[in-house]
């Protein structure tokens, strides 16, 4: 049954903070989920949320504290000292989940917190990992892995496997390496039960297996890992030595990430911000979009100014300016759309801008045709103007070529140069199809309309 946070279950719950009451809080969350917890501790105060958290034994409390926000974690994590860190969580995490924390911390404390972890292979895999950039299979993995020497016997690997699975909670792929490490293979686990044990490695392991660059972006492990229904990918050097594993759940994350980012682009909403951010984040995040938009605004106003004097002849043109400027604008976001989509999942194939620029071409000449014979017979039974009828036609089907052919080619030339594609469905391409809209329209009005 899913947990669903009401407002008197958090009285009740800040009711037994204030208590100390301990029992009555295990009594609470014992038996939610870490991510229900996480949801919890949000409405809470950071110090109630120190309180509950002293009544979790320390494995529950660091997976809580790794289903946190970011800002409500940092929040919390700068009420401990060094040493709390250390012990209270750091050290009840994997290397990935515990640099991630450790990033998160201010640079006079990260290196505090390091020296009090009390193992110090854990430490040195914590600091390794903190030296890969951000956004790469480096900052991605996590060091704990079980893997087997191909030149062992099943007996010793499973011996071996033992002691390494001490360690580690979940276990997806035992990975075979020879002497220097570098990855040969996996083993399958049925192999290991149905072959004896003084059977070699070497005679049972699967060679087929899929690896990424310790250097490999972010967004290119979460498609290898979509595409081939992955659960946990091995990442390796460029000699191609074992360095660690990513899992599921991390790109679970970056794929959340990736989205909200690619939403919060196309919305005009620039930067990393949350809801819960103060008023002067929230508008210099919004703010470059909008001003983009007031300039759209300050161009149309001059294209129509500058057929000031064909309005004033014939006023009923103006009529159809927010039509022609919606449609243009509503166009390139469509197209523009479908080439980020695909863009953003490999789905494009190996045909080139010029294909893409026919296909869309095709249906921006269909849709074209169809909304334009529409828009003409509306104004030929509705309107006295037969020349009015053929402009705004002619025009609502140029506009509708050129925003989607327009929408088309932005998102594959922003790709090319290694710009987000995402911006090309936001407000800037929103606000130059308006403007060429308005202008394709009331060039044709002048030349069919007004001559």
């Amino acid at each position: 049954m899913q947990f669903e946070l009401t407002k008197e279950y958090i009285d009740t719950l800040k009711a037994a903070i204030e208590r100390n009451a301990e029992s009555s809080l295990l009594e609470l969350v014992n038996d939610l989920h870490p991510a229900d917890v996480a949801e919890i501790i949000d409405e809470l105060e950071a110090d109630e949320a120190l309180v509950l958290y002293k009544v979790m034994d320390a494995d529950r409390a660091s997976d809580v504290l790794m289903h946190l926000e970011e800002d409500s974690r940092e929040k919390f994590l700068a009420l401990l000292t060094p040493k709390e860190i250390a012990e209270q969580f750091i050290d009840h995490l994997d290397s990935d989940d515990a640099a991630d924390m450790i990033n998160e911390l201010p640079d006079d404390q990260k290196e505090k917190v390091i020296a009090e972890i009390e193992d110090k292979q854990q430490a040195q895999d914590i600091v390794d990992l903190l030296h890969y950039e951000e956004e790469t299979a480096g900052a991605l993995m996590a060091k704990e892995l079980i893997k087997v020497d191909v030149n062992w016997t099943v007996s010793k690997a499973v011996k071996e496997m033992r002691k390494q699975a001490e360690q580690i909670e979940h276990v997806y792929t035992v990975y075979v390496v020879d002497e220097n490490d570098v990855l040969l293979g996996r083993l399958q686990l049925n192999k290991m039960l149905l072959n004896p044990i003084r059977a070699k490695i070497a005679d049972i392991y699967d060679p087929k297996i899929r690896s990424v660059n310790v250097d490999e972006g972010q967004e290119e492990i979460a498609n290898i890992m979509e595409k081939y229904d992955l659960v946990a990918l091995p990442v390796v050097d460029e000699l191609g030595r074992l360095l660690g594993r990513i899992t599921i759940d991390d790109v679970v994350d970056v794929i959340k990430e990736e989205a909200e980012k690619d939403y919060a682009l196309a919305s005009g909403i620039s930067g990393n911000i949350e809801s819960t951010d103060s008023i002067f984040v929230l508008t210099r995040a919004r703010l470059p979009w909008l001003l983009i938009g007031l300039v759209g605004g300050i161009l149309g106003a001059r294209v129509i100014e500058l057929y000031e004097g064909d309005l004033q002849l014939f006023p009923e043109m103006a009529f159809f300016i927010p039509l022609i400027a919606a449609m243009g604008g509503n166009v390139g976001v469509q197209s523009s759309a479908i080439i980020v989509q695909g863009l953003a999942n490999n789905s494009l194939g190996l045909s080139g801008i010029w294909s893409k620029l026919r296909k869309e071409f095709g249906v921006a000449l269909l849709n074209g045709m169809v909304l334009s014979i529409i828009i003409f017979a509306y104004n030929y039974f509705f309107q006295d103007s037969l020349a009015l009828a053929y402009t705004v036609s002619l025009a609502l089907f140029c506009v509708i070529l050129v925003a989607a052919l327009f929408g088309t080619f932005v998102p594959l030339l922003l790709d090319k140069y290694d710009i987000d594609a995402a911006l090309a469905t936001g407000p800037f391409i929103t606000t130059v199809n308006d403007v060429l809209g308005l202008f394709i329209y009331f060039l044709i009005g002048h030349l069919l309309y007004i001559s």
